[in-house]
């Protein structure tokens, strides 16, 4: 069942909208292929800061020498065949930027893989993209070798450079600085085709196993004009990154605008703000769970950037609260955006002169969506949640190993399988997952805006809600909560939150809990959770 605050006879606005026209963005737009976005930077502004590090610093002229080098490199171990898989792991590290734009360079196509992750997960991913070669961290490579027998496509591993607590038998595997060094000169490609595969990205496995997801030279340089564009980032801009790993968005958009992009692995959040500022950084980029450490931090109070022009927020929800704090601290846009694996990522950013809070933004240039009821498909106005579907040039080619048209209609439009609504201006709101709402007599409910309301409970440190069956309502709200002191009892929750939402909202039981596991992005495995919860109770025990 939806609600609408429309009234007469005359027609809600359609949510369906589309962002302004592509050809807005024709000064950033380079050639066919993604390392061509590295090229061009490198024969404008040549001596220019292109990576700053604790590590040191690279021209954009020396970052596009090294990527000749390494695309030589690569060509030798591939025997030059285009589109061998090179999976490269996403370190917060100068050397990734090199790798990427040479496995590209190289005619190859690469694979993204996150460092942390664990042996099975490793196992997957590598075994779905079909990885001849990969490029690993130190504290990679244990994981990767306790898993090595199992993937026998795998013909060559490659570090990103020695570290010192690497196991004795690793003496042996080379660092991408050795075959560099012994690499013949690099000859360029003849393969110029935009719609061939440049990079196979994983989806994040919250609702099922990761797919690989097969995107283009041309999705990836669009996209990252579209996020040059609405990031306002220009050659004068300093990007400063201080996320657990390396998103490939940060380094295509920075190479688009020719900017220099400032790599910060430090966990600390307020010495990481003392960096920015140090760097004279103009976009600051973070995870929900760090500007949330960092909006609770009572050392926030003596920070300063005043170089700052926003904020950038992505992997999970944002909360309007640690927004709202850090907005008022360092007077600029605290924003977050919607985006997928499968779409470049991005299809809607915050315009930053005019940020809504709570909102994932509005649509990129060239970009559409609308949201379509999750029963019956039928695109809904304004204001009425639903399913949200996308399309636009940044559209995936398909997930490896399945036909495009399983995935997207006829129309080009894809199913994000995530829940919001628009308001009449075009502002994207993200809800929940389909996967993880659920209907209380017939009612769509969003776990996520029930947690919203949780977190403002002031002996809340944490929580999860999750739906449990009903014999009447189908479905009801439980809570798992993580206490912050022993005045947290479960029938105040109770209270407090009911007192707050519709009646298809409440709470019907809360359970007090250690601790919740969450990924690097502050994601939440919910079914996982709601499982185990389901076991605790009287009804599922008998």
């Amino acid at each position: 069942m939806a609600t609408s605050d429309h009234t007469g006879s005359a027609p809600a606005p359609s949510s369906e909208m589309a962002g302004p026209p592509l050809d807005t963005l024709a000064h950033l737009l380079t050639g066919p292929r993604v390392d061509h976005i590295l090229r061009r930077a490198a024969s404008h502004r040549p001596t220019h800061p292109a990576l700053r590090s604790p590590t040191g610093d690279l021209t954009y002229a020396e970052l596009d020498t090294a990527t000749d080098a390494v695309a030589a490199a690569l060509r030798e171990l591939t025997d030059g065949v285009p589109g061998t898989v090179v999976a490269l792991a996403a370190v917060l590290d100068p050397v990734f930027p090199q790798a990427f734009f040479g496995i590209s360079r190289a005619g190859a196509t690469s694979a993204l893989v996150n460092p942390l992750l664990p042996e099975e997960r490793i196992t997957h991913v590598l075994r779905t993209c079909g990885a001849r070669i990969a490029i690993v961290s130190p504290s990679m490579y244990p994981v990767l070798a306790a898993v090595r027998d199992r993937l026998e496509g795998l013909e060559h591993v490659v570090l990103t450079h020695r570290g010192p607590d690497l196991p004795t038998e690793a003496a042996q595997v080379p660092t991408l600085a050795e075959l560099v060094a012994r690499a013949p000169a690099f000859t360029e490609p003849s393969d110029q085709d935009a719609e061939a595969v440049a990079c196979l990205q994983f989806t994040s496995g919250t609702t099922g196993a990761p797919k690989a997801v097969r995107l283009s030279h041309r999705n990836l340089t669009v996209n990252a004009a579209q996020t040059a564009h609405m990031h306002q980032v220009d050659e004068t801009s300093i990007l400063f990154n201080h996320l657990p790993t390396l998103h490939l968005m940060h380094v295509t958009v920075a190479a688009t605008a020719a900017a220099t992009h400032v790599l910060w692995p430090g966990a600390d959040v307020a010495e990481a703000v003392t960096a920015a500022d140090a760097f004279r950084a103009t976009h600051y980029y973070s995870l929900p769970m760090r500007l949330a450490k960092l909006a609770a931090d009572p050392r926030l109070h003596d920070l300063e950037a005043p170089a700052l022009r926003a904020v950038l927020s992505g992997g999970s929800a944002l909360s309007p609260d640690a927004a709202r704090v850090l907005s008022q601290h360092f007077g600029i846009p605290v924003v977050q955006g919607y985006g997928l694996a499968e779409t470049s990522p991005t299809t809607h950013l915050s315009d930053l002169d005019r940020p809504r809070l709570g909102s994932s933004g509005v649509l990129v240039p060239g970009a559409e969506s609308r949201v379509v009821d999750v029963e019956t498909r039928a695109t809904l106005p304004v204001k009425e949640r639903g399913e949200i579907q996308v399309r636009g040039p940044q559209l995936m080619l398909g997930y490896l190993g399945r036909d495009l048209s399983r995935d997207v209609d006829a129309d080009g439009w894809f199913s994000t399988g995530d829940i919001g609504w628009t308001d009449t201006d075009g502002s994207l709101y993200v809800v929940d997952r389909i996967k993880d709402a659920f209907k209380c007599d017939n009612w769509l409910v969003s776990p996520t805006e029930i947690e919203r309301v949780l977190l403002r409970h002031p002996a809340v440190r944490d929580c999860v809600v999750v739906d449990v069956p009903h014999e009447l309502s189908g479905a009801v709200a439980h809570a798992l909560v993580v206490p912050a002191g022993p005045e947290c009892t479960p029938q105040s929750v109770i209270d407090f939150v009911n007192a707050k939402v519709p009646y298809y909202e409440r709470l019907h039981h809360v359970a007090l809990i250690d601790g919740i596991a969450r990924s690097a992005t502050g994601k939440v495995q919910r079914r996982d959770l709601r499982e185990q919860h389901l076991l605790t109770l009287p009804a599922a025990k008998s």
